[in-house]
């Protein structure tokens, strides 16, 4: 999948500038850029719910329209919410259901999502109820239960305790499908990707692997070199 020339603005403020970059087609990627440099917008451009201004997003070498970058495309979103009268089962089979999936296998694959996610047990309970990880997890469950070939997460572990993180980084590095990850939490970021993609200025200002991302910074722990290759990219002060 790529994302070729494209611009985006809203109003007369340009948030993605002439941008073109092709995603690999396995493993996982880490999205980085200060806030308001358009992660958010990549990955909703990625997934079909906005269109760009000039430029295309293709997929094996064809121009894709939002109704096909929502059939291959999975996004979860920052925010998650609970939906009202839906247990969590049903809240995750519906998400399936209104991608395309029949009712009879919307719920399969919803069962199945949240087994992955480990929460079997509260399969039946309101997710207005669920600790703000769960429903996490249920937003997670969601995206893992469309039929797409490629999984965009928005700031999944935003909010999330240690802990917690700790678990939703586990159920992320067993995934099967090629994964970007916009996030700000930098702690084992060796081992959570491949590659990283740094967006500064509304383009892109590094695309490679994880070790010449880190290479570009100094530090004690992964984390600070991390933080440091990141503020060498942005010049953020």
């Amino acid at each position: 999948m790529t994302l070729h020339s494209v611009t985006f603005q809203r109003g007369r403020r340009v948030i993605l500038d002439d941008l073109t970059w092709s995603l690999p087609a396995t493993g996982r990627t880490l999205l980085l850029g200060r806030n308001g440099a358009g992660k958010t917008t990549t990955l909703r451009l990625l997934s079909g719910a906005i269109a760009p201004k000039r430029g295309t997003v293709k997929i094996d070498g064809h121009d894709a329209g939002p109704k096909e970058l929502r059939r291959r495309v999975a996004m979860m979103p920052q925010h998650i919410s609970s939906m009202p009268r839906l247990n969590v089962v049903e809240q995750v089979a519906f998400a399936a259901w209104l991608s395309g999936r029949s009712e009879s296998s919307a719920r399969s694959a919803a069962v199945k999502a949240i087994a992955q996610v480990d929460l079997s047990e509260k399969g039946q309970m309101d997710p207005a109820r669920l600790s703000g990880g769960e429903l996490r997890r249920v937003g997670l469950a969601e995206a893992l239960a469309r039929p797409s070939e490629l999984l965009l997460l928005d700031e999944p572990t935003a909010g999330l305790d240690p802990t917690q993180r700790a678990r939703f980084r586990d159920v992320v590095l067993s995934l099967d499908r090629p994964t970007v990850i916009s996030t700000h939490q930098l702690d084992d970021v060796d081992q959570l990707v491949a590659s990283v993609v740094v967006l500064d200025g509304g383009r892109i200002v590094f695309d490679g692997p994880v070790d010449d991302f880190l290479r570009r910074g100094q530090g004690p722990d992964v984390a600070r070199m991390a933080e440091s290759a990141f503020t060498s990219l942005t010049s953020t002060l």
